[in-house]
């Protein structure tokens, strides 16, 4: 438990006598524990609830322009956003009328993808996965570079079967995982009853020499996948994000981005992306108002887009990090480097002297620093980007139990 969590966030309000005590605490971020939810929970109510106990419970006090973050997960398991692998299975075969389909540049999940790929193969008699190697989208790796190098194979001329890859790699399983994704995609589809064959490319149209009807699982990059696919007369192309767009039989879905962000709940069934979050984070703001007279922040987070530097998995296996976020956090950080000020605007001062004049540069910046040289190494991203990855990194993926995140003066800077 955070004990006096507004005392170490805000010291600077507290008077002892007639002199205030100087701040020393910046940015101030922390995970709320609330209830399981489950379908059918007002997640509106429970979040509001569980900040206000919060503020309650450990002694801090809720101010203009924090910002409370909710994972989409707990928000779409209330709105009971799920579908099977039946429910996609009928709708991958009413889209495709061939024998044969490609299913091209998914992500290398089992939380992700796998359970998709089941219906996705239910649907269909004979898939053609089409893999990019040496990494996946998001960075899961088939095989390493050095690797490719060694054998002279280059990713971005050459073609490989299944059968040449093994020839030149053998059975690679992934570090984190132990999965050798190659043979565990190729049993998913096949205990659905489809025959298989596995090709490496990273050419979209490569697939047209096995099949003209495509369904492209890329993420990020699908809409330059389609345009390719279609300029090189593909017959019919889907993405994934055009699967469970409607209810299928009474199934969950997701009208923007169909199987995008969706997530394993059972072994036959997904956790979609949650619909219609901007009235429940507009919601949230209003109520808050309403109880304490403070305008907070809110928005719905899912992965943050961030990249590991020993792994190489870039998290953002979501179609967006925030689907939903309330006003005030539209737009781009505005800020300086206060390093460049000490080495450069100020350098001829120190201590007090120094103190001072950065922080009436800061008071007095221009609203709009693009191109400055003082803002030159700030990060150069979305503010909906850069808070949903410090709130994804503090409630974790795990049993922390914080699906609620709290954040305190990171609209903040040196001098308030």
């Amino acid at each position: 438990m955070i004990e006096n969590f507004y005392l170490l966030y805000a010291d600077y309000t507290l008077i002892r006598g007639e002199s205030a005590l100087e701040r020393v605490v910046g940015t101030t971020v922390c995970g709320l524990r609330g209830p399981i939810i489950n379908q059918g929970c007002n997640i509106q109510q429970i979040v509001v609830d569980t900040v206000l106990n919060a503020a309650k419970v450990e002694g801090f006090l809720i101010e203009d322009r924090d910002i409370v973050t909710i994972t989409e997960s707990i928000v779409a398991r209330a709105q009971g956003n799920y579908a099977t692998i039946d429910d996609i299975a009928t709708d991958v075969k009413a889209k495709f009328d061939a024998e044969t389909v490609g299913v091209i540049f998914p992500i290398l999940s089992r939380n992700r993808f796998a359970v998709c790929l089941r219906g996705i193969a239910k649907g269909i008699k004979h898939v053609v996965l089409m893999l990019n190697y040496p990494s996946d989208e998001v960075g899961n790796l088939l095989v390493d570079l050095d690797q490719l190098d060694e054998k002279g194979i280059n990713p971005w001329t050459d073609v490989l079967t299944e059968a040449e890859f093994r020839r030149h790699f053998g059975y690679i399983k992934h570090p984190f995982t132990g999965i050798d994704y190659i043979e565990y995609y190729r049993n998913l589809i096949e205990s659905e009853g489809a025959t298989c064959q596995i090709i490496f490319s990273n050419h979209p149209k490569t697939i047209l020499n096995y099949t003209n009807q495509v369904l492209t699982c890329d993420i990020h990059s699908r809409f330059r996948t389609k345009r390719i696919l279609k300029n090189s007369g593909a017959e019919k192309i889907y993405g994934l994000d055009e699967l469970l767009t409607e209810s299928i039989n009474g199934s969950g879905c997701n009208e923007k981005y169909g199987l995008l962000g969706s997530n394993k709940a059972t072994e036959d069934r997904v956790k979609l992306f949650p619909n219609n979050c901007q009235p429940i984070v507009d919601g949230i703001q209003a109520e808050i108002k309403a109880q304490t007279g403070k305008t907070v922040e809110v928005m719905v987070y899912g992965d943050g887009a961030f990249k590991d530097p020993v792994g190489k998995i870039w998290e953002l296996a979501d179609p967006v990090v925030s689907p939903a976020y309330t006003a005030g956090l539209e737009g781009t950080p505005n800020e300086v480097k206060l390093k460049y000020l000490a080495d450069n605007n100020f350098s001829h001062l120190c201590g007090e002297d120094q103190k001072s004049a950065i922080s009436e540069y800061i008071q007095n910046k221009c609203e709009d620093l693009v191109g400055s040289m003082e803002a030159q190494g700030t990060t150069p991203r979305r503010l909906t980007d850069l808070i949903g990855s410090l709130s994804d990194l503090t409630s974790g993926s795990g049993d922390k139990g914080t699906p609620i995140v709290y954040i305190k003066g990171y609209f903040d800077n040196y001098t308030k």
